[in-house]
């Protein structure tokens, strides 16, 4: 009798070990399976919005939404067994369906989206300051005070959204640094001008100049006045000295006058000979590469009609008879 009652007992200690033994295998299959990627080959990044005061479960039950997750009661678990639940912040996150829920979770306490933002070629910088402020919410001043004319390289930019003004100005001048390579940099010096000089040069091409075709005409042009000291006569030095036209709403005065053309400044280009003394907005690479690689002509003059079409000009009297044609 007491053999049977061991028998029985023994049997039930097997039945519920085997038991514990395939509840564990299961909940592993199933934890491996909540905390695993939900597509691997899917690296198209979602974006992820946490709001100021959402706690785990509905931070995990939006992921699940937006299928960047498998299991939101996976996640809510590997965020308590992690120990970072008050680590996790409010913002947006550039995630996606090839991640694991741990390399979410992790995100999500740092990796606050960036921010992308563009500048345009021919900006000087307040206009390139007045864009930032706006995307990034940092005050024109603040990124004036570390930008430097002709050196912002014009582009497309992923900013991280807690950036400072003195890292956004580096990651603008650290591109420049890399468009303008040793080559170009060498060539450079060939003109006799200082790259610095040749920055001077670029910005004004890129004001002046309206195609890839004008460019280096341009600033081959330029380039003959300037040897032969004659002054420059550039609208776009001028501009840029005038600065904020308020009535027009634009830092590039549309229309100048003679009035303009006396004015007391280094920038005026038909008062004093040679360059001004610092870029006038910040080129482009087409600007840049006219500068350097300049196209031989005949002419010494040019201006744009009303179309912003350019006409060039041997002589003098050629280049009035332009003006008389185009412009009046």
């Amino acid at each position: 009798m007491k053999s049977n009652k061991s028998y029985s007992f023994l049997s039930r200690l097997v039945i519920i070990f085997f038991g514990l033994v395939l509840c564990a295998w299961l909940g592993w299959i199933w934890w491996n399976n909540s905390i695993s990627p939900v597509d691997p080959a899917n690296t198209i990044p979602v974006v992820f919005t946490v709001h100021s005061g959402d706690g785990v479960k509905i931070i995990a039950s939006n992921l699940a939404a937006q299928n960047i997750i498998r299991s939101p009661t996976g996640f809510y678990l590997l965020v308590k067994i992690l120990g970072i639940e008050r680590q996790l912040q409010a913002g947006e996150f550039r995630l996606s369906p090839s991640m694991n829920a741990k390399d979410v979770a992790v995100e999500l306490t740092h990796g606050m989206l960036d921010q992308w933002v563009t500048t345009l070629e021919g900006w000087r910088d307040e206009e390139m300051a007045t864009t930032l402020a706006k995307d990034l919410d940092i005050p024109e001043e603040e990124i004036l005070k570390y930008s430097k004319e002709g050196y912002m390289f014009p582009d497309t930019y992923l900013i991280p959204k807690d950036a400072t003004a003195a890292a956004i100005a580096q990651i603008f001048l650290d591109n420049f640094d890399k468009k303008i390579t040793p080559q170009m940099r060498a060539d450079a010096t060939k003109s006799g001008l200082t790259l610095d000089k040749i920055m001077v040069l670029a910005s004004i091409v890129e004001r002046e100049g309206r195609t890839a075709q004008d460019r280096p005409v341009i600033a081959g042009i330029i380039l003959k006045r300037l040897k032969a000291d004659w002054p420059l006569e550039v609208d776009a030095t001028l501009q840029y000295a005038l600065g904020y036209q308020a009535a027009d709403k634009t830092w590039w005065k549309k229309s100048l006058t003679d009035d303009d053309k006396k004015i007391n400044s280094p920038f005026n280009t038909y008062l004093n000979t040679g360059l001004p003394p610092a870029p006038i907005c910040n080129p482009g690479l087409e600007s840049i590469n006219a500068a350097i690689y300049p196209k031989d002509s005949d002419y010494w003059y040019y201006i744009h009609d009303q179309s912003g079409d350019v006409h060039y000009a041997k002589t003098i009297d050629e280049h009035n008879a332009n003006i008389a044609k185009y412009l009046q």
